[in-house]
């Protein structure tokens, strides 16, 4: 998978050669969760006036289902940091270790909701909104938007199709939290 990748360097001149470590590094992270929805990452430079030598700074913007990573690597101590290509390994480490902590949260979460799942059928989409409502077994009308389908599914389900849910009590009512087609495996 091809991560969306923005750098900006801030400054700093640009680099060919930091630039291709860095897409070789936030191309690596899909390995970790395959679930990146774009990753931004910035290379800044201190200012002149610095009095403790040049330290680089590197952050990192990750978007994920349900939150952002972000991760700040700036360390006055480290004065392996005067090496911008030393501040963007060390933040792409504890980017790994963000990922892998939220991968997990998130595979935990979906395993909690399968024991509590409940059935239900699609009863209507909002025309041109991606967002539509399912009537429940038990007679409660639940809504649901496009990022708690399973698997990227939204676009496949149809008025009528049965699905199993969870249901978690929002602000304005019922909603989804995870919405699975049901049938094979459902």
């Amino acid at each position: 998978m091809t991560v969306p990748l923005q750098i900006t360097f801030k400054d700093i001149d640009r680099s060919p050669a930091l630039e291709a470590r860095i897409r070789e590094k936030a191309e690596a992270l899909s390995r970790f969760d395959a679930r990146i929805l774009r990753c931004h990452v910035i290379i800044e430079a201190p200012h002149r006036h610095h009095h403790k030598g040049k330290l680089y700074r590197a952050r990192i913007e990750i978007a994920v289902p349900r939150g952002d990573i972000v991760i700040n690597r700036e360390s006055p101590e480290n004065h392996a940091h005067e090496d911008p290509y030393v501040a963007v390994r060390d933040a792409f480490d504890a980017a790994v270790r963000k990922l892998e902590d939220h991968a997990r949260r998130l595979d935990d979460a979906v395993k909690h909701h399968e024991e509590a799942l409940v059935h239900g059928q699609v009863v209507r989409f909002v025309a041109d909104a991606d967002y539509g409502f399912i009537a429940t077994d038990d007679g409660r009308e639940v809504y649901f938007h496009r990022n708690s389908v399973a698997g990227n599914g939204f676009a496949r389900l149809r008025v009528g199709d049965d699905v199993r849910l969870a249901v978690a009590e929002g602000r304005d009512g019922p909603q989804a939290s995870l919405v699975r087609p049901a049938g094979r495996g459902g």
